[in-house]
């Protein structure tokens, strides 16, 4: 049987994660959930050499949500009775977007078609999201008789596209297409093959200083919670200071000045 996610190395400093359940256009089943959670574990232990990871689907999906065929299955209930065992595992595939978000390498979400629910909601959680013609974007949960706001939506995606489109997009479920997903800045490029777009965006991301990059990510993040221009400016500053004494900085400005 084929692992339900797969994970590559096109070289060793960029991971790829295909979610492997094309039959189920990559719904998040219990065995998915408890594979990426392992996979994003030893990655992030592996900092060291793994600098960008590449999030992405097999087949036709990128992932469709939650597989409804089994929306609260026993093995993530830890054995307790329900509502606490579905609190759990509304836990555990909330903590994937939370996983994401705290990764020092950055993550694109390579979106090569429906990224629906719990599948929008990691797309979302990732640092730059490149998607196909064929992408479509939907948070899908208020139509299945729940809550709108999951998964980290009701926190990433009025961060990404304002709070505006996003009440929008979650109060009324409705399908985003791959061409209104970049006109909100959902995603930052159309390409046929997104994979190969986000390949070529982490081949440039390796070219960069380790510290650089890390701290950009970081700096980003915090920053969109900074209560002012001057807090941002501090933390910003204390960054580049602590950046400027790794040796990177001075071998980026040979390599310029050789150039030149």
């Amino acid at each position: 049987m084929a692992a339900v996610l797969e994970v590559t190395h096109p070289q060793p400093e960029i991971a790829v994660l295909t979610l492997n359940r094309p039959e189920k256009l990559n719904a998040l089943s219990y065995e998915l959930v408890e594979a990426l959670h392992a996979a994003l574990d030893a990655l992030a232990a592996a900092d060291n050499v793994t600098r960008v990871i590449v999030l992405t689907g097999a087949g036709r999906g990128f992932c469709s949500g939650l597989d409804l065929t089994a929306p609260n299955p026993a093995e993530a209930g830890s054995g307790v009775e329900f509502p606490r065992s579905g609190m759990r595992w509304q836990e555990r595939i909330a903590e994937l977007t939370a996983k994401i978000h705290r990764l020092r390498q950055p993550v694109i979400a390579a979106v090569n078609g429906v990224a629906y629910g719990g599948g929008l909601g990691i797309a979302a959680a990732c640092d730059i999201r490149v998607a196909a013609p064929t992408a479509r974007f939907c948070t899908q949960f208020i139509k299945l008789g729940l809550g709108g706001c999951d998964i980290g939506v009701s926190y990433t995606l009025p961060r990404i596209i304002g709070a505006g489109a996003a009440f929008d997009m979650i109060l009324t479920a409705r399908t985003v297409d791959a061409d209104e997903a970049l006109r909100v800045g959902l995603v930052s490029r159309i390409v046929e093959s997104p994979v190969d777009e986000a390949l070529v965006i982490a081949e440039t991301l390796c070219g960069y200083g380790k510290f650089g990059v890390e701290s950009t990510k970081q700096v980003l993040w915090a920053n969109l919670e900074a209560s002012s221009l001057e807090t941002a400016l501090h933390l910003e500053n204390r960054s580049q200071i602590v950046a400027s004494t790794s040796g990177e900085m001075r071998e980026a400005a040979s390599k310029i000045l050789r150039k030149s």
